[in-house]
């Protein structure tokens, strides 16, 4: 049984609805929050549901990922994989060419005729199936941001911050993700305009001089995010990228056969074994004229059955020592962004380095950094700006988060025990403190993904948002057939 029908299971645990039409609070109106609203409005019915998004932002469906306006910030998988009903694979690519839609932007296909957009076209496409659901009054949108949620009966009581109070019978948590952490090392740095924390900022890159020398904190996608953006704006100063591994991104590969690996037959239980299946793996596909592509797609694909398996303990040491591996090969870099990025190093503009920070300290005019390279040498570097790009701190985002602290307070909800966000049942319901299903409180999004599995992407947070919606849904029916009887 795989996590959306485990989800799906969980229904009989539940408790009746009261009697009257079911309220449903989404706090989060990012793609998370959109899509568990827009599959909830097409799988039921007005009489039965009200369906609440609480988002601040002018717009559902763009959050932090698709609300930013650079061209160059580009969707990292192909148009005809994008989707928000994952029954339907192509349904953003007819969308993009429809009349409806924009058409495929400038430099966005490549050679083999895939199209790698900007994001802030996807957001334009959630936002725009989104709309007609609000104007209908199906699905309604307060702008707003929630600042606590309080057990109430049955229910819950949210509390916003203009003042109001939204009663729910049902909460989806599909809070954004937290802030990156800024490096011990540039604490000191902290409120200094030099250092940039959030590289997806409203115009967070405009106050860097074209010759500025530059230090980006973080090799993967957003610090190649970074470099195209400043690439585009004519930068001629030195750029250093800084990770610890000197990992990044890997590239798309070619169209190709599947591969024959089959994770789920046996399912491992320990890393170790799973490490060891896929290096076997790779070397038979390797043997078979295959690249490492087709064995991770069917790793992804296989993911929720391969989590699943491994106990807690297992979790943590695929997290901690095979995470970063995995990122750069799931997470593989648009080919417009690869080609910058390389492009870049061969005049010389960029250097990648590996090693970790040891200090900054501000100087007149420019920030005295020390490097600990790989290998144990000091390099000491002067800039003028420092780039945090090393991704959301998802260790932080209970405490980062007034909605989700509140409710830690309360100890009706928890860290999970990788760091990685909410602990949820396999199912997405939150567990409180001593590890109870609250079943009328859920996760949707990437907060998720310590018991879960893989939330990051595209298509496994519009499966996830199906699942809840489907299990959101099947209680509705409940609560309507108890009101008949």
């Amino acid at each position: 049984m795989n996590s959306s029908e485990r989800l799906t299971a969980s229904i009989a645990r539940a408790q009746p609805a009261p009697t009257g039409r079911v309220s449903v609070a989404i706090i989060g109106g990012g793609l998370s929050g959109a899509a568990v609203a827009w599959h909830l409005a097409r799988g039921t019915g007005a009489e039965d549901l009200r369906i609440i998004v609480i988002e601040p932002r002018e717009e559902l469906g763009r959050g932090l990922a698709y609300s930013t306006p650079d061209p160059d910030h580009r969707l990292n998988v192909p148009e005809r994989k994008m989707t928000l009903d994952t029954s339907d694979p192509l349904h953003f690519q007819r969308w993009l060419l429809s009349p409806e839609g924009p058409g495929l932007p400038p430099g966005s296909q490549i050679a083999n005729g895939d199209a790698f957009v900007p994001r802030a076209v996807f957001g334009q496409y959630v936002a725009d199936h989104l709309r007609p659901w609000l104007a209908s009054g199906r699905v309604e949108h307060l702008r707003a941001a929630a600042i606590g949620v309080r057990r109430e009966g049955l229910g819950y009581a949210v509390s916003l911050d203009n003042g109001e109070e939204v009663a729910a019978d049902r909460v989806v948590l599909a809070v954004a993700h937290p802030a990156p952490a800024v490096p011990g090392a540039l604490a000191g740095l902290q409120g200094d305009s030099r250092l940039v924390v959030d590289a997806y900022g409203p115009d967070a890159l405009s106050g860097i001089a074209a010759t500025d020398r530059v230090l980006i904190v973080g090799s993967g996608l957003t610090g190649a995010d970074v470099v195209a953006t400043l690439h585009r704006r004519g930068h001629a100063g030195a750029v250093h990228m800084l990770s610890r591994h000197g990992r990044r991104s890997k590239p798309h590969g070619p169209e190709q056969a599947a591969t024959s690996a089959d994770f789920t037959r046996p399912l491992e239980e320990r890393a170790l074994g799973l490490l060891r299946r896929v290096r076997r793996d790779l070397a038979q596909d390797s043997q078979a004229g295959l690249t490492w592509h087709p064995l991770f797609d069917r790793l992804r694909s296989q993911g929720p059955w391969v989590w699943a398996a491994l106990p807690w303990a297992e979790r943590r040491r695929v997290v901690r020592h095979l995470r970063g591996l995995w990122d750069i090969h799931r997470f593989r870099i648009a080919p417009q962004t690869h080609d910058v990025v390389h492009a870049e190093i061969a005049a010389g503009r960029l250097e990648p380095l590996s090693g970790r920070l040891v200090g900054a300290r501000p100087q007149a005019g420019t920030i005295a950094v020390e490097v600990k390279l790989r290998g144990g040498a000091l390099r000491r570097l002067e800039v003028e700006r420092i780039v945090v790009a090393t991704g959301p701190a998802h260790g932080s985002v209970i405490a980062a988060n007034p909605v989700l602290a509140d409710l830690a307070r309360q100890g009706l909800l928890q860290a999970d025990p990788l760091g990685l966000g909410i602990w949820t049942s396999p199912h997405g319901l939150v567990l409180d403190r001593y590890g109870v299903e609250q079943p009328h409180l859920l996760v949707a999004g990437p907060l998720a993904r310590g018991a879960v599995g893989e939330l990051m992407g595209v298509p496994e947070v519009t499966a996830w948002a199906e699942a809840v919606a489907r299990h959101l849904a099947a209680e509705t029916a409940v609560a309507r057939a108890s009101r008949t009887v």
